[in-house]
């Protein structure tokens, strides 16, 4: 069973705390709000956990494990998945393309050739995962933000991630695409996928939060 413990994790910029010691964890299944105003650190916060941002103090502890993340390649590796609230597609890319960027897949032999049929197999099965019919060979840019988004989760998923971060996902979605997305997560929580999500919308986490952790934000000091 998953569970990922934060521990007096602090962040600074010259001098200053951004982030005063904070302490969480969250379970295997369970779904951990984050809120806060703007400037509170929510995003800085999650951005250390996924290895944008490095932090000052403090301990990650995956699985009982001490971890150290220094980038997003070994978050991922170590089961950790974000959805940013910027999404960064390549829309002239196809869906596929999109999913496995800068992973893909590749035919045994001397030269490292792409293997497309593969490539267009796995997406279209971690797509059918998240419940999301689209073709795998369709131009991201064809999809609405909402549908990029399900890419984004997709690839997450077929990374086989312990834990996903969401960084107000449902900022530029409309009312269906919401419902869809909490669809994708509650079943996400049914296999057992820990989730931390940061919002504003009070609606939004008195309907999915399990525990809620409010970051207060304070002025830095002259």
């Amino acid at each position: 069973m998953s569970q990922l413990i934060c521990k007096n994790l602090l962040v600074g910029y010259e001098g200053k705390a951004i982030l005063d010691p904070l302490n969480f964890e969250i379970h295997a299944g369970g779904y951990l709000c984050v809120v806060g105003e703007n400037g509170a650190g929510k995003s800085t916060l999650m951005k250390c956990l996924f290895g944008i941002y490095k932090m000052d103090a403090g301990e990650i502890i995956l699985d009982g494990e001490k971890v150290e993340i220094n980038n997003p390649d070994e978050a991922m590796k170590k089961g950790i998945a974000m959805v940013h609230q910027e999404l960064q597609p390549v829309p002239a890319r196809s869906v596929a393309e999109n999913m496995y960027l800068g992973r893909f897949p590749t035919k045994c032999g001397p030269l490292k050739v792409i293997d497309h049929k593969k490539m267009y197999e796995d997406t279209a099965k971690w797509l059918k995962e998240v419940k999301m019919d689209f073709d795998p060979k369709a131009q991201l840019g064809s999809l609405s933000i909402g549908q990029m988004q399900s890419v984004e989760i997709a690839k997450a998923v077929s990374q086989q991630a312990k834990v996903i971060i969401f960084d107000e996902p449902t900022s530029s979605l409309s009312d269906n695409e919401v419902e869809a997305l909490f669809r994708i997560m509650n079943d996400l929580r049914d296999k057992g996928v820990a989730m931390v999500y940061i919002s504003h919308k009070m609606d939004e986490i008195k309907r999915i939060a399990d525990d809620i952790t409010c970051l207060l934000y304070t002025s830095p000091s002259p």
